[in-house]
């Protein structure tokens, strides 16, 4: 896909009908914290309480229109150098690179945006190979291995941890 097309914006309640469309995705929310939405009033509930005033979650667009997000959010106090990564996408946009560049452009950007951010760091749940792939193709360092780390869906989960500074080099 033509990289120009892609791009990320602040996301807007009019983005419900778009937002609904891949938030409802089992396949899409699998490894997130929370689950399907599945009414455009859960859509724009949770646009306007959650997305909307987030510090820094972003929407993934591919021609303006909202397929998935990109969510940084900093640690609070002493740790405020440090902030967590997540982020989805439209199952229908898989395998086509779009994530990848648009954590590319996510992490190019938060660091200008928060100058006192050092360290961005994913978790990512041991049998989720892709979203591996996507952050060792920006440039993440795998740095270990936390067994039984993260709750979702019921069970504790083993994590990988990635983690990128804000002195690494986007691949």
């Amino acid at each position: 896909m033509d990289s120009s097309r892609i791009s990320l914006r602040p996301f807007k309640v009019s983005d419900a009908e778009d937002f609904l469309s891949w938030a409802k995705d089992e396949r899409v929310t699998h490894y997130l914290r929370w689950g399907p939405i599945t009414t455009t009033e859960d859509a724009v509930k949770y646009l306007k309480e959650v997305a909307i005033p987030h510090p820094w979650r972003r929407s993934i667009c591919v021609d303006d229109r909202s397929i998935g997000y990109v969510s940084i959010w900093p640690e609070p106090g002493n740790d405020r150098h440090r902030a967590n990564l997540g982020y989805a996408i439209s199952a229908d946009f898989w395998g086509k690179g779009i994530t990848t560049a648009a954590l590319k452009m996510a992490i190019s950007s938060v660091f200008m945006e928060v100058p006192c951010l050092v360290r961005v760091e994913g978790l990512v749940e041991e049998e989720n190979k892709r979203s591996q792939r996507v952050l060792e193709k920006v440039g993440f360092k795998k740095e270990g291995f936390l067994r039984k780390y993260g709750f979702n869906r019921g069970e504790i989960k083993d994590m990988f941890v990635y983690s990128f500074l804000s002195t690494d080099k986007i691949i």
